[in-house]
This record gives C-alpha cells, sequence and structure tokens, in this order.
C-alpha cells in the first residue's frame, strides 16, 4: 500500500511539474512532428525528462512505437518550445558565441563562430534536421532541461 501511494504521488508532482512547463508554451506556435498540423497540450509524449505534443492520438502512438526514430524531430520540437538550454555548439562542442546563431522552424541554434553558423545556413531542410537536432548534435550541443 505504501509503494502505491508513493507511486501516485510522484506521478502526480511529475503530471503537475509537466503541466506547469506547458502553461508557459504558446500552442499556437506548436506543430505536430509527424503531421504538421496545430499540436495539443493534452496530446503530449514523454522525451528527454520534458514532452512532446502531437495533434491526435495516431501520431502520438507512432511516436511513442518508435521515438528512435523521430528523435531529430522530438528535440527540435524540446528547443523550439524552448523546454531545454544549449550550453554548446552542436558541430565542435566549443563555447556558443551569442552573436553566431540560426533559427529552423522556429528553434534557434547558437553556434562557437560565424564557420559553425554558414556550415548551417548552407544545409538542407534535412540536413539541418539531422545535422542540428539528431541525436549526436543534440549531445555535442549539450541541451539540457530548462530551469
Amino acid at each position: 500500500m505504501k509503494n502505491l501511494i508513493a507511486g501516485l504521488f510522484a506521478a502526480l508532482v511529475s503530471f503537475s511539474a509537466v503541466t506547469a512547463y506547458a502553461e508557459k508554451i504558446d500552442f499556437s506556435k506548436v506543430k505536430c512532428m509527424v503531421s504538421g498540423a496545430a499540436a495539443k497540450e493534452a496530446k503530449a509524449s514523454d522525451w528527454k525528462e520534458c514532452s512532446v505534443y502531437f495533434c491526435c492520438d495516431n501520431c502520438k502512438g507512432k511516436f511513442d512505437a518508435d521515438k528512435k526514430a523521430m528523435a531529430s524531430k522530438a528535440n527540435h520540437q524540446l528547443i523550439a518550445t524552448s523546454q531545454v538550454t544549449q550550453k554548446a555548439c552542436p558541430f565542435s562542442g566549443g563555447e556558443l558565441n551569442k552573436d553566431a546563431s540560426v533559427e529552423f522552424k522556429g528553434a534557434k541554434v547558437s553556434f562557437c563562430c560565424n564557420n559553425c553558423k554558414g556550415k548551417a545556413e548552407k544545409m538542407t531542410d534535412d540536413e539541418k534536421l539531422d545535422k542540428l537536432f539528431g541525436e549526436g548534435a543534440y549531445e555535442k550541443a549539450k541541451f539540457a532541461k530548462a530551469k
């Protein structure tokens, strides 16, 4: 019984934290990563201690079935909704230069220098998704849950 109560309490605290953060997100600007339609706060899934949002249960189900396949799109949404903060350049891992950044579909990514920024600006949208928001870049950029 104690474990059940402790589990329910932990779930309530977790839900409250996610709900409180979701109140800061402007859902009029959030797009479902599967369909591109407007995302809804009630259609959320856990991703990297944060939440990603979908337009419907069908899209949410597709994500939940194979999260790794949609990792770059999920990472992009975390950045676009400011649920995470960036600590380093996604290419070099170096210190960020506040004047060297690009915005891609609502997500701002910064770099260590204008050479890295220029490299990103020359990429196709598919390359940006992979090279700026893929798991390797996300890790190198040291994205972490916003406080």
